[in-house]
């Protein structure tokens, strides 16, 4: 194919590393996976129904763009008891992914910059790109906690976005009420949006979860179904704000994904009436004993949230100790794949615990190869 086809934007984006990391897996024999950024639970039973009497209902064709009236009617309800703004308006999307894209391709123009904290999610900086916008990184090194004053001195007058996320991802972080408070605050007296993306606010053990919009009304948020109730393939998130944001967000998405998956906006709804405490308190023992059973040599900061931890290497960069990780049949992503620093991995403690116990015993050999 000629290569003058490709459009310029496509140069920008590089292959996930993530990916990379899934790839080779299929290709080990029985690995001890602590990569996988998805929860280890199935779909829960009542969800799975919830879907098939969809399906044999015959609520197959498009929904309406904003999503199905009784799923909007809840969602709505719920964040209304939340965060009772008057001009606060929520729609059904495909998957917080979709709902990212949508947001910054809604608020961004081509030069416009967008602030994110590294280590980030890595998808930001490639939806960022793909709108035409400028990644502007604030570091959040060694404790990965959101320092106004950094976020301050990265301001511009191009300064359009602020993209947040808490409980994160890679660094299981959880910000606490001041920083949330300030950042809100430093958003709103500079007139930039703010898109907090909250996945994964289920997941939070050490300290409650606090999202900015408390702060500002004007704070867009994305949420969704894929890591509380293991829906990550039904694609079904959502996003709530400004009533003039959301409406061009869903005339975009009604020339782009069109709607979400009909048949599992219905099962939404009883994704909405299941309990996920006991996955949750799961997860905090997983967590628990990781950070517990981790040889003294490991440094682990942030973790209050999600299900992931981010550990800085004992020895070499991150790139190496997975290489040698993964020469040992263990699979954790290279910290940066998440970061401009390459000082980290990434661990996912959404596993079994015997796959956690026998991570934990390559891990901790790992650390000894080289002495304390």
């Amino acid at each position: 194919m000629n290569q003058s086809w490709i459009a310029d934007r496509m140069r920008l984006i590089d292959a996930s590393g993530i990916r990379k990391v899934f790839d080779l897996a299929a290709t080990m024999k029985d690995p001890v996976n602590l990569s996988i950024g998805q929860p280890h639970f199935d779909t829960p039973v009542p969800i799975k129904y919830a879907l098939f009497e969809a399906v044999v209902h015959g609520r197959n064709a498009y929904s309406q763009t904003q999503g199905i009236a009784p799923l909007l009617q809840r969602l709505r309800a719920r964040v209304a008891a939340e965060l009772p703004h008057p001009d606060r308006e929520l729609f059904i999307t495909s998957g917080t992914s979709g709902a990212l894209m949508l947001a910054l391709s809604v608020l961004v123009n081509p030069g416009d910059e967008v602030i994110m904290f590294d280590p980030y999610f890595v998808m930001y900086k490639h939806l960022t790109r793909l709108a035409g916008g400028v990644p502007v990184i604030v570091d959040t090194y060694p404790d990965f906690r959101i320092d106004v004053e950094r976020v301050r001195a990265a301001i511009t007058p191009r300064t359009k976005v602020i993209l947040c996320n808490s409980p994160a991802n890679p660094t299981g972080a959880v910000a606490s009420e001041a920083e949330m408070r300030a950042l809100a605050e430093l958003a709103e007296r500079h007139d930039i949006a703010l898109i907090s993306d909250e996945i994964y606010r289920a997941f939070c053990y050490d300290r409650e979860f606090i999202s900015p919009a408390r702060f500002n009304e004007r704070t867009i948020v994305i949420d969704g179904f894929s890591k509380s109730h293991s829906m990550t393939g039904w694609r079904l998130g959502y996003a709530h704000g400004p009533r003039e944001i959301i409406r061009e967000m869903i005339k975009l998405q009604q020339f782009t994904f069109v709607c979400a998956p009909h048949p599992v906006q219905w099962a939404g709804l009883a994704a909405l009436d299941y309990d996920v405490q006991p996955h949750v308190r799961a997860y905090k023992a997983k967590r628990d004993f990781i950070v517990q059973n981790l040889d003294p040599r490991f440094t682990v900061a942030g973790g209050q949230g999600a299900f992931y931890l981010f550990v800085r290497t004992p020895w070499g960069t991150g790139t190496e100790f997975v290489s040698e990780a993964i020469r040992n049949n263990l699979l954790i992503i290279p910290g940066n794949v998440f970061s401009e620093r390459d000082t980290h991995f990434r661990i996912s403690y959404a596993a079994e615990d015997e796959t956690l116990e026998r991570g934990v015993d390559i891990l901790n050999r790992l650390a000894a190869l080289r002495g304390s």
